[in-house]
């Protein structure tokens, strides 16, 4: 055939399905912003979000781990104790430490190539110190051996991610009674108050045992000045403690004299068990009683009303019942209304006490008033007259 043909390549026909023709694929989803993160980045169906390109087998930790440890285009070498040798990225160096980037501003090297040294610790604390900077990841066992020359480094070289690390280290159970005092001591030059805090208070908590320790004799030979300190500490946390029980003994008299002072107004007006106002009848059964106090001033009642020696300083009964009588006159409200004996009387009286007895009453009510922490409005009032047994 010399005739020549031309051959026309033409698409193939769309599929079909069911007689239905032109079906296109559903298109994806358009992107979405995370709106719990500020990042760009996409958010898959699942809620995930991917920031460039996503890689599941690897975290960003780990591959931190992998470049320090490959040492991949590293530019800057470390000299450490025993001659040790680690290499690291200025870059990352720099941006971790303010410290380590003025060193490699003044390092010589050759070329691109910088080199610094780190010295006064074991080797091994250096390149974990330094694998902290890359990834802010450690080994749980190599923390726990190194967490004080860590410390000092973090201090040193001004990192406080990794200072908090070794406090935290040092407060869930690094810290012990023998090695307290070096790390209450540590913690001073280290700037570390947390630490120092929570050292201070095994020493106090603990210091009997404490000054039994190395440690301790270490510090008193090396530092009598700071041993001196301690001891004065303890000697006040002993007087704050001495301290405390005292007002919480003297906050408890105030409580049960509040409550006398409640009993007592609620025997002469409503009556309690088989005591109280002439005019009330009594049953055996009433319901029990709310105030604590009411059993104990039941008892001085009855003794008061039939007591030969009912005078002042005649029986020590009476007159610690003369004594709530008087504090009851000076917190009653209104006593023409009162229903508790000898409320006026004492209100009277009171006006012809001395100074000085009444000062000292006065800071008795307040401070009554004030353990109670109620306002000086409120008032211990019965209503009427006298108490019939």
């Amino acid at each position: 055939m010399g005739r020549k043909e031309t051959i026309r390549r033409q698409s193939p026909p769309p599929p079909t399905h069911q007689g239905i023709n032109n079906a296109h694929p559903t298109p994806p989803p358009l992107p979405v912003k995370d709106p719990n993160n500020g990042r760009k980045g996409l958010l898959l169906k699942n809620g995930s979000a991917t920031t460039g390109n996503n890689c599941a087998s690897t975290t960003p930790m780990d591959l931190w781990d992998s470049i320090f440890d490959g040492g991949y285009r590293a530019d800057v070498t470390i000299e450490a104790d025993n001659g040790g040798i680690i290499y690291a990225h200025a870059n990352v160096l720099g941006m971790a430490s303010p410290v380590l980037r003025g060193m490699l501003k003044e390092a010589k090297g050759y070329g691109q190539k910088k080199s610094i040294s780190i010295h006064g610790v074991h080797q091994d604390a250096v390149r974990v110190f330094i694998r902290f900077l890359y990834s802010s990841c450690y080994e749980n066992e190599e923390m726990k051996e190194f967490v004080v020359p860590l410390l000092v480094l973090s201090h040193a070289y001004n990192v406080p991610q990794l200072k908090r690390v070794c406090e935290q280290q040092f407060e869930h159970g690094l810290l012990n009674l023998e090695n307290v005092v070096d790390i209450f001591q540590l913690s001073l030059l280290c700037n570390a108050p947390r630490l120092t805090l929570i050292s201070h208070r095994m020493i106090l908590r603990n210091f009997r045992a404490v000054v039994a320790t190395e440690g301790w004799r270490t510090m008193r030979n090396s530092h009598p000045g700071l041993e001196k300190e301690l001891l004065e500490s303890v000697i006040e946390e002993e007087n704050n403690q001495k301290e405390k029980i005292r007002k919480s003994k003297e906050r408890k008299i105030y409580l049960e004299l509040f409550e006398a002072m409640e009993a007592l107004v609620h025997i002469c007006r409503d009556g309690c068990r088989t005591i109280g106002p002439h005019d009330k009848d009594f049953t055996r059964d009433q319901a029990p009683c709310k105030y604590r106090a009411c059993k104990g001033l039941e008892m001085l009642v009855r003794h008061f009303a039939g007591c030969k020696l009912r005078v002042p300083g005649g029986c020590i009964h009476c007159k610690r019942m003369w004594q709530l009588l008087e504090l009851h006159s000076r917190l009653c409200a209104d006593s023409k209304a009162c229903r508790v004996p000898l409320c006026r009387n004492l209100k009277e009286k009171i006006k012809k006490q001395s100074k000085k007895d009444e000062i000292k009453w006065k800071l008795l009510v307040k401070k009554i008033l004030g353990t109670k922490r109620i306002g000086a409005s409120v008032s211990f009032i019965a209503s009427s007259n006298s108490i019939s047994s």
